[in-house]
C-alpha cells in the first residue's frame, strides 16, 4: 500500500472474484442493526421510492412501514434475489462503473449500509446519487468500524471513527449537490458495534436523462 493514492486497496484484483461467493450474513451485530433500522424509519419517507445502494440479502428497512419501489444495486445476484424487501435489483460494480443507470429524480430517498469504505470513486457516485434522487430527498450513509481489510480503501484504514465521519461528510460536500448535512452517532453502547451515519438532502435538480435499464424485477 502506497500513500500516492488514498483510494488504493491491498487487493486490486477484479471485485467479481471477491464478491462472487454469496455472504448471507450480517456485517454488524444485532444492536447496531436495530439502530440502523431505526435510522431508516426516521429519515426515509414512508411510501417513497427507495434506492438501496451496495445492497445485499437484507436492506434493514423497517418491516412496519410500506415503501413503494425499493431498488437494490449490489455485487452478488444470489444475495440480491434473496432480499425480500427489494422490488427490483441490478448487479453493478460501482468501482468499475460509478455512474447509475436510473433516470433523474427517480427516488425519494436512499441509503448505503456499512459498505462506503469499499468505494474507490465515491465523489462520482455521490454526484450520481444527487441526480437520481428528487430534490429534497435524503440519502443516508451508515457505517461502523468493521470491514474487509483487503478491499477497504487506504484512506479509510488510516482513519479512526471521527476521521471516518469527516471523510464521508466530505463526499457529500465535494459534490456541491447536498445540504443540511447531519453527522450522527447512533452507537448502541456497551459491547455493541459502533454505528455512525451521515445524512444529506439533495439541494438542486440535475437535467433529465433516459429511464433506467438493465434492472430485474422481483416477483413476491
Amino acid at each position: 500500500m502506497t500513500a500516492t493514492n488514498p483510494f488504493q486497496r491491498y487487493d486490486e484484483t477484479d471485485d467479481r472474484q471477491f464478491y462472487g461467493q454469496p455472504r448471507l450474513v450480517n456485517h454488524i451485530d444485532e444492536a447496531a442493526l436495530r439502530a440502523t433500522t431505526h435510522l431508516y424509519a426516521e429519515y426515509l419517507p414512508a411510501g417513497g421510492n427507495i434506492l438501496d445502494l451496495m445492497s445485499s440479502w437484507v436492506s434493514h428497512l423497517p418491516t412496519n412501514i410500506h415503501y413503494g419501489r425499493v431498488a437494490g444495486l449490489g455485487m452478488n445476484e444470489v444475495e440480491l434475489k434473496a432480499n425480500p424487501q427489494l422490488t427490483e435489483y441490478l448487479v453493478q460494480n460501482l468501482n468499475q462503473i460509478p455512474s447509475l443507470c436510473y433516470g433523474d429524480n427517480t427516488f425519494d430517498g436512499g441509503m448505503v449500509t456499512v459498505s462506503v469504505q469499499y468505494l474507490t470513486q465515491p465523489v462520482i457516485v455521490y454526484r450520481e446519487l444527487a441526480r437520481v434522487l428528487r430534490p429534497g430527498s435524503p440519502f443516508l450513509t451508515v457505517f461502523s468500524n468493521r470491514m474487509f481489510p483487503t478491499k477497504a480503501v487506504a484512506i479509510w484504514q488510516s482513519l479512526d471513527d471521527l476521521g471516518h465521519q469527516q471523510l464521508v461528510r466530505s463526499y457529500y460536500e465535494q459534490t456541491g449537490l447536498f445540504d443540511q448535512l447531519e453527522v450522527l452517532d447512533r452507537s448502541p453502547g456497551g459491547w455493541s458495534d459502533p454505528l455512525f451515519a451521515v445524512v444529506g438532502w439533495v439541494k438542486n435538480e440535475p437535467g433529465s436523462t433516459d429511464d433506467s435499464y438493465g434492472i430485474r424485477s422481483i416477483s413476491n
